[in-house]
Parts: structure tokens; C-alpha cells; sequence
């Protein structure tokens, strides 16, 4: 229940002071309590913590509406923001101190003025009677009218306004005709909407190249991209005017480039990777064997299927890994009982999903019709399946999927901190260990390039900077005096 107390001479609904906020749990709370939809959420705690990250100089209880106008006033400045975004900033931060926290932050008709409009330091506060301010924070009836997010602009039904949901829904047509992955197709249509945003709202295709290279630099010299994400800005907008609007844009040679920096790869040595498979076990700890075994991708190890390992060929088919490619990978001989023993596991879990009739299963691309029996066979099914089922987001089926990727995600994040490692490691340096020690002990980096599925042997050649060959093959003057 929310307070009321004067504030200033008026009624304004503010919290108790809360001796123990909870962040970002109790957060969460209270825009619950206060109407704020559980989508919209996260974007609130986003600007909460924005402001912060701009404002370490004092303490978080110690900040003022002061603080709060200039924070607001650089958000828009930004060529990118909309002023629905800035209002949500506002009504954030406002929430987060008076409802939140329960710190009154007083006269807040300086956050609505630009900060040109403010009274300097040098005014003399002395001279000039106090005024009682103006109270912009409507009472607690009226606190869902605060509340409700303004409509970003581009969603208004008008001329010239794109219609974000008839949008989407081509761009998802469009990425599952060329048969994306479903990534991919997540990914791409965030950039699509940022980029929609950035030109307020506007339909792409009364767009063209100028706005596309606006966006882009904007990417590189305002928000300090990589130049990773600014390409994949670029693949994503450009797939909507040549496959989405059949509209030819035109080159992108001459626009602003983010830095491409060289960065080297996170490599354990062996020793490590040892202490860090002594203390993992269960599925998390055979899948992480197999990843540093086998040098596949966390994605394509917890994609395999019971048809893709053979025991006899001691060998592991990789289906449509990166770039949609195919390759194979020596399975390990210190593997091979505990695989024997999950896929007994798996076998037990198939049949009792069979009695239920529960045991259908995805397939790639149009399998499943071509051959309508195939998702309920067993050779189909995930090695590594889920505990429960889940809904599958492209055809709406319920269906045993395999384990998520966060989970292998955070086994060898507790693992390595077990282990003593400093390093940042993730399943993927355990694939930069793969290579790095084959080649360590005498393998050719052709084969270590087909290992990895690489096209192209530079991408291999990253691995070398461990071995005794090029700068760390030199030895220092220092250790020949």
C-alpha cells in the first residue's frame, strides 16, 4: 500500500523509506505493484541502471532530481532516442527513488526542462523568495495515467508509419523461406526495430541508403560498436530490402567503419583443462568432455542425435554446423562407455515419452514432411534431451527439446572458479583448447582446420601463437644474458 505524505505543500504518493532494497528483485516488485507490464519491465531497470553507470561520484541515495535532469537531458541529445524513451527514463527513475527506495526527490519539474533552462550555481538563491514547486507526480489514483508507456513512435497506425506486427511477420516469412536459424532470425529482427526506431518510426521502404549509412555511422561513432556487431547491423537491414522489400539499396563501401581490433583466443593448458574436468560430472560434465574432445560448438554438441555417433567408426557426424555444414570428429575412446550409458539413459526415457505419446521430436528444415514417420523414430532423437518439455516458438508443438545452452554455460563457469582458473572461460575455449593443443602436439593445421569446420586455414592459423613458431618461438635477449 503506498503512502501518501506532503510533499512541497501537495499530496504526493511516496514509499517509506525502504532500510533494505533488494535490487533488482524488490524493483521488480513494485512495478508490479504499480501497473508497469511485466514486459516493459526489464527496459525500466535498464535506464535505473544507465543512470547509475553515469553517476558514480556519489552515492546512489545522495543522487537528486538535479542529477536526474542532466541525466535525462543527455538522453536527449541523442539523435537515436525517442521521446517516448525518455519519458520512460523518467517515470524509471522516479519510481525506483519515490516507490522504490521511498527518498523523495522533491521538485521534479526540472526533469521536464532542458538543462539550459535550470537555475546555475551562480544564481543567487537568497535574493529571490522561495517558490513552492510545481508537483508533476499525479496522486496514487492517477498513478497507472504515469504509468502507461507512451507508444513508440512507428507503431501509431498513420501515413508514413510502419506497421511493426504486419513487419515482422514478413521478415520471419522471409528468413524461414531462406531457412535461417532461429538465432538468426531473433537477432535480425532486433536490428530491423532498432533501426526502425532510429528513423522514428518511419517506413523502410520510403528509406533508403542515406538513412541505412545515418544508422550505421551512428552505430560507430555514437555507440562505440564492434565492428562484428555493426556488420551484423548491416546483414540484417540489408536482407530486409533485398528479401523483404525487393528494394535495391545500392553499396556500403564508403560509410563508417567500426575498428576491427585483433584479439588473440583464451587457451587453458592441459593441466587446467584437467583440473577443470576433475570437478564436473553428470550430463553437464560428459557434455563438456565431448566439447573439448571433439572441438565442437556448445550448440552442436547438445544438438547431436543417438544416429550421429557411431561406436564403430569411432567417429561423430557434426550436422549443419556453421554456415549450415556438415563434417565429422573423432570420438573419444575415453568417451565411449559414458556415451554408451547416456544413450541407454536416453533409450529408457524415449520409451516411457512413447507410452505417453509424447515422443515426437524436431526435425531440420523440411524433413518432417518428406518422411512423417521420422520425428517419432528413435534414431531422431537428442542425445542430450531436456528434463520437461517445451513449446516450440516457429510451429507452436510441444516438444522434448534438448538441454539449453545456459546450462553447459554456467556448469563450466562453476567449474573453472572450483578449478582456480583466472581466465574468463566458456564452452567455446574449450574448442580454442581443442585446436590448440593438437597442433601443440604435432598435427597439421589443414586437419585441424577440417576438425573445426573452418573454410578458410587463416581462421585456423589463429591457434599457432601458442606454438613454438613466429613471436613466441623468439627467445627474449634477456634470457641470453
Amino acid at each position: 500500500m503506498r503512502h501518501i505524505q506532503q510533499v512541497h505543500g501537495e499530496r504526493r504518493a511516496v514509499a517509506p523509506l525502504n532500510p533494505d532494497p533488494q535490487w533488482p528483485k524488490g524493483y521488480f516488485e513494485v512495478l508490479s505493484e504499480c501497473g508497469v507490464p511485466a514486459h516493459h519491465q526489464t527496459f525500466y531497470a535498464h535506464w535505473v541502471r544507465q543512470f547509475f553507470h553515469r553517476n558514480t561520484e556519489k552515492p546512489r541515495r545522495l543522487l537528486t532530481a538535479n542529477d536526474i535532469a542532466r541525466y535525462l537531458d543527455a538522453i536527449r541529445k541523442d539523435p537515436g532516442m525517442a521521446d517516448w524513451q525518455v519519458q520512460q527514463a523518467r517515470t524509471a527513475l522516479i519510481l525506483y527513488y519515490e516507490q522504490f527506495r521511498g527518498i523523495s526527490l522533491g521538485d521534479l519539474s526540472v526533469l521536464d526542462a532542458p538543462l539550459k533552462e535550470q537555475p546555475t550555481k551562480r544564481t543567487s538563491q537568497r535574493s529571490q523568495p522561495e517558490q513552492p514547486p510545481v508537483d508533476r507526480v499525479p496522486p496514487p489514483r492517477d498513478l497507472p495515467q504515469l504509468l502507461s508507456v507512451p507508444v513508440p513512435q512507428g507503431t501509431e497506425k498513420g501515413p508514413g508509419r510502419a506497421n511493426m506486427n504486419a513487419l515482422r511477420n514478413a521478415v520471419q516469412n522471409a528468413l524461414r523461406v531462406e531457412n535461417y536459424a532461429w538465432k538468426t532470425e531473433q537477432t535480425y529482427w532486433l536490428w530491423i526495430r532498432k533501426f526502425v526506431a532510429y528513423h522514428q518510426g518511419r517506413k523502410p521502404s520510403l528509406l533508403g541508403a542515406p538513412e541505412i549509412h545515418a544508422y550505421l555511422s551512428h552505430l560507430a561513432v555514437n555507440q562505440g560498436v564492434a565492428a562484428s556487431t555493426q556488420n551484423q547491423a548491416l546483414n540484417a537491414i540489408v536482407f530486409l530490402y533485398r528479401k523483404v522489400l525487393k528494394k535495391d539499396v545500392g553499396d556500403f563501401s564508403d560509410f563508417p567503419r567500426a575498428r576491427r581490433g585483433r584479439r588473440l583466443p583464451v587457451v587453458c593448458s592441459r593441466e587446467e583443462v584437467q583440473r577443470l574436468l576433475r570437478v564436473v560430472d553428470g550430463v553437464e560434465g560428459l557434455v563438456i568432455r565431448l566439447l573439448y574432445g571433439t572441438g565442437m560448438r556448445v550448440s552442436e554438441g547438445l544438438r547431436l542425435r543417438v544416429q550421429d555417433v557411431s561406436f564403430d567408426r569411432n567417429e561423430i557426424i557434426v550436422r549443419g554446423g556453421k554456415g549450415n555444414k556438415d563434417r565429422r570428429v573423432p570420438l573419444p575412446a575415453a568417451l565411449r562407455e559414458p556415451l554408451r550409458e547416456q544413450l541407454d539413459w536416453r533409450k529408457a526415457l524415449f520409451e516411457a515419452d512413447r507410452k505417453e505419446g509424447r515422443h515426437e521430436v524436431e526435425l531440420p528444415d523440411a524433413l518432417a514432411r518428406k518422411y512423417p514417420a521420422a520425428p517419432y523414430e528413435w534414431r531422431w532423437q537428442y542425445v542430450f534431451p531436456a528434463e520437461d518439455f517445451s513449446t516450440d516458438p516457429r510451429s507452436g508443438r510441444v516438444r522434448r527439446h534438448h538441454l539449453h545452452e545456459i546450462r553447459i554455460q554456467r556448469a563450466v563457469r562453476r567449474a573453472a572458479a572450483e578449478a582456480g582458473i583466472t581466465a574468463r572461460i566458456t564452452p567455446h575455449t574449450l574448442r580454442h583448447c581443442f585446436a590448440t593443443h593438437l597442433l601443440e602436439a604435432g598435427q597439421d593445421i589443414r586437419t585441424v582446420q577440417e576438425l573445426l569446420g573452418h573454410s578458410d586455414v587463416k581462421t585456423t592459423m589463429i591457434y599457432t601463437h601458442v606454438l613454438n613458431k613466429g613471436p613466441l618461438g623468439v627467445v627474449s635477449p634477456l634470457d641470453t644474458l
